[in-house]
């Protein structure tokens, strides 16, 4: 579904992505852990071309992010992408966030879009909010209406980059009880997280970048039962983050 091949990106002379590859798999929950500044966030952006690369190339599902003539905005259509600060629109209410994208860029007629929005609104809990405004929400709603929202275009694999990591902690099951419930109905998921217990719960694989570089790509049996056997920054990461 995803394949990554050799990407590096620079910031001028700042190299922030070093030689990354991996693969994502159809059904596949992949989870990029790692420490702060390690290239997660940037890495997660280049795969729906958020951010540009100057070297490498990425494919979904068959299609080249460098080949001439690939259409970026399609392309995008097709991956949800859920964002560390929501990003929805303040002055839209809910089911005008939900409807928007589904209008302008699926071609879908008003209702079409409300009636999905507003089922997708209820599988994340919140159908009771459809005329509110984002304003009006806690953190831990925006992001399911973020969440929602990205599920309207009908995406064929989700991106999530931090998506509980604004959040107070009581908020933080919410969300991941919604992304939990998507990777078990076979939702194909990259998700960049701190959240270790998700990563336990639902993951394939574990993807543990350090300094731009992706360091490990197991399974998650081997990233969690085999920490003698990770590199030695891979283990001074979970000796830290297993000890509480």
């Amino acid at each position: 579904m995803i394949e990554l091949k050799g990407v590096s990106k620079w910031y001028g002379s700042f190299q922030v992505l070093t030689d990354c590859t991996t693969s994502v798999e159809k059904k596949d929950v992949v989870v990029v852990c790692g420490p702060s500044g390690s290239g997660k966030s940037t890495l997660i952006k280049t795969v729906n071309g958020l951010e540009p690369f100057q070297k490498g190339d990425i494919v979904v599902n068959g299609t080249s992010l460098t080949a001439p003539g690939t259409d970026l905005p399609r392309l995008r259509s097709k991956v949800g992408m859920v964002f560390q600060h929501f990003e929805l629109f303040p002055h839209l209410s809910i089911t005008e966030n939900l409807t928007l994208a589904q209008i302008k860029v699926l071609g879908r007629s008003k209702d079409e879009a409300n009636e999905k929005g507003l089922k997708l609104l209820d599988r994340v809990g919140l159908k009771a909010h459809a005329n509110k405004f984002p304003g009006q929400l806690s953190g831990g709603q925006q992001q399911r209406v973020a969440i929602a929202r990205a599920l309207a275009m009908d995406p064929i694999v989700m991106l999530f980059d931090e998506p509980t990591s604004a959040l107070d902690p009581e908020m933080v099951n919410e969300v991941l009880d919604v992304m939990v419930q998507l990777a078990q109905e076979g939702m194909t998921m990259m998700v960049v997280t701190h959240e270790m217990g998700f990563a336990r719960k639902v993951a394939n694989r574990v993807i543990f970048m350090d300094a731009g570089k992706v360091v490990e790509d197991v399974s998650k049996d081997a990233f969690f039962g085999q920490p003698e056997a990770r590199c030695e920054r891979a283990r001074q990461f979970l000796s830290k983050i297993l000890s509480h």
